[in-house]
């Protein structure tokens, strides 16, 4: 039972951090980076994205690292799922 839980809050966590990245993006077309909002939501997601972008390059002006997290978190979420739908 503690387990099933812990893999319940784990994926609520993954869901939740992808949201996060989400909202990150969006947010950084719009608002300052001095911003508020926007400065909490890089304290959270940047210390993701800096190791990827270090291996995936900048394509133009695009960076495609919260894309490649963004995946990341589902693939991790979709283990996690499997592993939870086999203890039931």
């Amino acid at each position: 039972m503690v387990v099933f839980l812990t893999l319940q809050i784990l994926i609520a966590a993954m869901r939740l951090l992808g949201f996060l990245v989400l909202v990150d993006v969006i947010v950084s077309y719009f608002l300052s980076p001095y911003h508020p909002v926007r400065s909490a939501l890089d304290r959270l997601v940047e210390p993701l994205l800096a190791p990827i972008r270090k291996v995936v390059p900048l394509v133009g002006m695009f960076d495609f690292s919260p894309l490649v997290l963004i995946i990341l978190v589902q693939l991790m979420e979709n283990v996690l799922i499997n592993i939870l739908n086999s203890l039931r």
